[in-house]
């Protein structure tokens, strides 16, 4: 008889301990052990334990490829979850084998986990490798199914709530105990102050100060202060929550009919020589126009698709110089100066940034993050398996997103939801915008280098979004480039991957709707193009979202500064406003407490987030891959105090994008 043993590590959650009986079984290239029962007089699997056994068998079996659990209840106690996280083998013969798990195990029936050493589907040869492999992706496909939520926008899981998708993409119970506490508290403190069903309009904006005043941030109190500040509005663009929007513009669009008389005074310069210098930028709201706009508490909301001008001063700041509301030129739709009285000027900017907060929550952030960030996880899910190196480098890069995205679906813009019930874009507009922007979706825009490139602001000053996003995707890109050719030594190894290629086709199929036309590659034929594609996927699932996200509460709760909705159509003749329309105009008391609780909840970290670049599953064994981690997280820790140094500097610190402060995946 030869002796194995087995050790077993239980992750240190909560919930993650069993009473159930465990069975191992341990399968190799020479044979197979008996079905082991792991048994111990002491509780063997608990939360953070590591138990040790010995499994016998009468000769060696080889090289072990495959580890068998299965957990089975005891008389008179029920059924519970156990959450190892891996097992360690020592053979006889003195070989260490690392089995990774890390995964939620349910109900009776066999787990077949595989050695940690990356296998793609050409290299596994052994029979019960490939049966291995072929058992689990056939139950993927059952339990990662594709689904239509809305026809024309990228598809997404099947699943009716998150209690019926799978065990393994659940919440934490941590994360989930916190996140219904952190809903339940915005909205108990609302009910209190006996804000959240009042119909009323505001009448004096300091009242609006009152609602959460114990939930401010620095930056949120920065923003109460300087929302009216032209500069400040132009700093937005950048380095708000939705800097992917402004472009350096060439020439003026035939629908905004601006003049040099109308924005420079005395003929001190020229558009056409301001742009020749590059210091004339435009933001084109056009996906807004014409969207059928919500009816809240019996009252048409309204929503315009304006176009911004903006000029970069000499002092570097980069200020608004004309603002027309509606994309058609008329008459009774004027184009709005700096030089008009202070409330024209105003509400020509609330505007805006109401219409921006329905670009940003629908498009920048929803769509080109969270949407795309399902569409990356569910085909990585089905098509991949956990053996394969592609699943190990991404698989930290979905945690939690499958469940936040079906609670997005069911409370945020659902019919019932937050959207229908308090936005301007809610119902149909809602939509619309999101069809429009699946329309004009590119594959160059999700990768910042491009995207940076496409819209010309490669060097605007100030433009810390760009700063510091250019220099993760670099980071990303060497780590990515160093992995995948480890496993990739040439272009053909990368055609004959057939889980690789099934993974790109259904990510143009259900992600980019087979529309060729996006740039999304249909299959990858060369190493390059799948470095670039990873590193997208990261990219996009990390620090993109992080950017669109992180920033809500701060410019965002201050209401003024971010209205969800308007209760008032646009000015048509410039004279006729005052405090008292703006105040008309603005969300009344219910939508703009309930968008300031959402704004929150969406805002707030979890204690159990992982910042980007850790990786506490060790999914890689091998030593490059392992070194590379390491490597990786070296310049992400550099990058981090860099940052850190600048925004000391600033008097409104950029730190979205700094790796310590944001997730490995999309998780909020």
């Amino acid at each position: 008889m030869v002796e194995y043993k087995v050790t077993v590590f239980t992750a240190n959650l909560a919930g993650a301990a069993t009473f159930n009986d465990i069975f191992i079984k341990l399968v190799g290239t020479d044979g197979e052990s008996e079905r082991t029962w792991l048994h111990s007089w002491t509780p063997s699997f608990c939360p953070g334990s590591v138990s040790s056994f010995s499994v016998s068998c009468p000769k060696s079996i080889g090289n072990i490829s495959v580890i068998e659990l299965d957990k089975q209840p005891l008389p008179l106690f029920p059924e519970d979850s156990w959450f190892p996280t891996k097992v360690e083998v020592k053979s006889p013969e003195g070989d260490d084998y690392n089995f990774p798990i890390y995964r939620w195990i349910t109900g009776g029936e066999v787990q077949r986990f595989r050695e940690a050493t990356a296998l793609r589907a050409f290299e596994d040869t052994h029979h019960l490798g490939k049966y291995s492999r072929e058992q689990e992706l056939k139950q993927r496909e059952e339990d990662y199914r594709w689904d239509v939520y809305l026809e024309g926008i990228s598809h997404n899981i099947k699943a009716e709530d998150p209690f019926s998708l799978p065990y393994e993409v659940y919440f934490s119970f941590t994360k989930t105990t916190e996140f219904l506490f952190t809903a339940a508290t915005g909205l108990t403190e609302l009910k209190l102050k006996g804000l959240s069903d009042c119909k009323e309009n505001w009448t004096d904006i300091d009242y609006i100060n009152r609602v959460f005043c114990c939930k401010r941030t620095d930056i949120s109190d920065y923003v109460q202060q300087h929302w009216k500040d032209d500069d400040f509005f132009g700093y937005q663009y950048l380095n708000g929550v939705n800097p992917i929007l402004i472009q350096r513009c060439t020439a003026l669009p035939d629908n905004f009919p601006v003049t040099d008389d109308m924005v420079f005074l005395h003929g001190q310069c020229s558009l056409k020589s301001e742009m020749k210098k590059g210091n004339i930028f435009l933001c084109d709201y056009k996906r807004l126009d014409g969207v059928k706009t919500n009816t809240i508490d019996g009252k048409k909301q309204y929503l315009v698709a304006p176009l911004v001008l903006l000029q970069k001063r000499p002092d570097d700041e980069l200020v608004p110089i004309a603002i027309q509301l509606k994309q058609t030129p008329a008459d009774d739709n004027p184009i709005f100066f700096p030089t008009d009285s202070e409330y024209d000027w105003l509400m020509a900017k609330i505007f805006v940034r109401s219409a921006d907060f329905s670009e940003h929550q629908l498009n920048s952030h929803l769509l080109r993050t969270h949407l795309f960030a399902e569409v990356f996880a569910v085909s990585l899910l089905r098509n991949v398996p956990m053996v394969h190196p592609l699943y190990k480098l991404l698989i930290p890069h979905t945690r939690y997103t499958l469940q936040i995205n079906n609670l997005a679906r069911s409370q945020l813009i659902s019919e019932e939801g937050f959207f229908a019930k308090y936005t301007s874009s809610g119902g149909e507009g809602k939509k619309t915008i999101l069809k429009r922007s699946m329309s004009a979706m590119t594959y160059s825009s999700l990768c910042i280098p491009d995207n940076i490139a496409e819209r010309g602001m490669k060097d605007v000053p100030n433009y810390y979004y760009r700063d510091d996003g250019l220099k993760l995707w670099d980071i990303i890109h060497r780590f990515v480039q160093g992995t995948i050719t480890y496993y990739y030594k040439n272009d053909d190894e990368v055609q004959r991957d057939s889980e690789l290629q099934k993974w790109i086709q259904d990510i143009f199929e259900h992600g980019f709707l087979s529309q060729a036309d996006t740039g999304i590659p249909e299959r990858f034929s060369t190493v390059a193009e799948l470095v670039k594609f990873v590193t997208m996927v990261i990219f996009t699932c990390s620090a993109q979202h992080a950017s669109v996200n992180c920033g809500q509460f701060d410019y965002g709760s201050w209401m003024p500064n971010t209205p969800i909705t308007l209760q008032r159509p646009p000015p048509t003749t410039k004279g006729t406003t005052s405090e008292a329309t703006m105040l008309e105009t603005f969300p009344n008391v219910r939508a703009t407490v309930q968008g300031m609780s959402i704004m929150w909840l969406l805002s707030k970290q979890s204690s159990d987030f992982v910042p980007f670049g850790q990786y506490p599953e060790e999914h890689f064994r091998e030593e490059i891959p392992c070194k590379l981690i390491k490597d990786f997280q070296g310049e992400l820790e550099v990058l981090s105090v860099a940052i850190k140094a600048r925004n000391k500097n600033l008097k409104v610190p950029y730190t979205y994008m700094d790796p310590k402060e944001f997730e490995n995946s999309v998780a909020i």
